[in-house]
């Protein structure tokens, strides 16, 4: 596209670097914010520069923070026995958005995946072997996308806590092989995440 400003123009080329936007897209969201007051754009610019800045991951979990502890893991009221392994903040917040979990979480910042480069060493696993170490975990329910990548990292992180007093269980599969788990609705995963069976029970099945 031609524009007779290169601010518009300069503006369109950075909307384009986020995902899922393309240049009409972009050109309608500069467009829009043009229309609006000087002070509502200076107050969207300042948030997003502030959030960039300011916000932390718990240092426990891994989930997006204003803090040292996220609210989830610093609330007394949770289950902080029982862990939910996720791929990313993403999925936290699906999983949130169900209203039925009431335990903590791991994010492990992705999943293991040797085509992409992607090994355990760059995951949030050892923080997680540590928290079982520690005692404080009892449960941790595998709840990673059905995926040949997500199954892989399953099973690496359920060698790692073998040989400690961990209880490890793995969300139900009403959700289909090769899906993701941040795009599944809230009743199937509420239902999966109810409906979890021991690790041990799930190799039987896909094995068989």
């Amino acid at each position: 596209m031609k524009y007779s400003s290169k601010l518009i123009a300069d503006a369109v080329a950075e909307f384009t670097k986020l995902p899922g936007i393309g240049e009409k897209t972009a050109l309608r969201l500069v467009l829009h914010l043009l229309k609006q007051d000087t002070e509502k754009v200076k107050n969207f610019g300042e948030a997003v520069i502030r959030m960039r800045a300011e916000v932390k991951f718990c240092k426990t979990c891994h989930n997006v923070s204003d803090n040292d502890l996220c609210d989830i893991c610093a609330n007394p009221h949770r289950d902080h026995t029982t862990v939910c392994l996720v791929e990313t903040i993403r999925d936290v917040i699906a999983i949130e958005n169900t209203n039925i979990y009431r335990g903590a979480y791991h994010v492990l910042g992705g999943i293991i995946s040797p085509i992409d480069g992607i090994g355990p060493e760059k995951l949030n696993i050892s923080s997680l072997i540590q928290r079982a170490e520690a005692g404080e975990v009892k449960e941790v329910i595998m709840a990673l996308s059905p995926t040949i990548e997500g199954d892989t990292t399953i099973f690496y992180i359920s060698k790692k806590l073998r040989d400690l007093n961990v209880q490890i269980t793995s969300i139900a599969r009403g959700i289909s092989f090769g899906g993701e788990l941040e795009y599944t609705d809230e009743m199937t995963l509420a239902r999966s995440i109810a409906t979890r069976l021991p690790y041990e029970n799930y190799l039987v099945k896909s094995s068989g």
